[in-house]
């Protein structure tokens, strides 16, 4: 396991007592280097969405922890926050809530003569994502996507 899954790993342990005392739940928790400095940011979710009040009772509460058990050596800063209306979808938990949804599907590479695909997440396995676009159904191999996220439609 490397660090920055150990870091995310105990964080979210650190994180269930929490989560169950604010009612609230983990959507994610991320340890990520951006330019020189460290981010631990961990996605919190529930029924309706989340509140500054809940992310704000999460933040304390995880922070006091984080600095009793102390396990990351470098410095950096601890975000609490919702995953947002555009959410990541990166375990199979993002994708069950969210079969018959719209999604956007990024690729590495073209299929098709293309890279960005939307449809309704209609179904998934260890291997594949299924989605329709209009009448047609698409699967994509799970090692070909590069991003899979709600769609923001407005």
């Amino acid at each position: 396991m490397s660090k920055r899954e150990t870091y995310e790993s105990r964080t979210e342990k650190l994180l269930l007592p929490i989560v169950e005392k604010f009612g609230v739940e983990i959507y994610d928790v991320e340890y990520v280097k951006e330019g020189s400095d460290w981010y631990l940011r961990a996605y919190i979710d529930k029924p309706g969405g989340v509140n500054i009040n809940d992310c704000e009772n999460v933040s304390r509460a995880l922070s006091d922890e984080m600095d009793r058990e102390d396990f990351i050596e470098d410095a950096y800063i601890l975000e609490v926050s919702s995953p947002g209306l555009g959410r990541t979808l990166k375990k199979d938990k993002h994708l069950e809530k969210s079969i018959g949804e719209e999604v956007e599907i990024r690729t590495y590479k073209p299929i098709d003569k293309q890279k960005e695909f939307q449809g309704i997440l209609k179904a998934f396995d260890a291997q594949s994502i299924t989605i329709a676009i209009e009448e047609e159904e698409k699967v994509f191999a799970r090692t070909d996507i590069a991003l899979i996220r709600l769609a923001l439609n407005f």
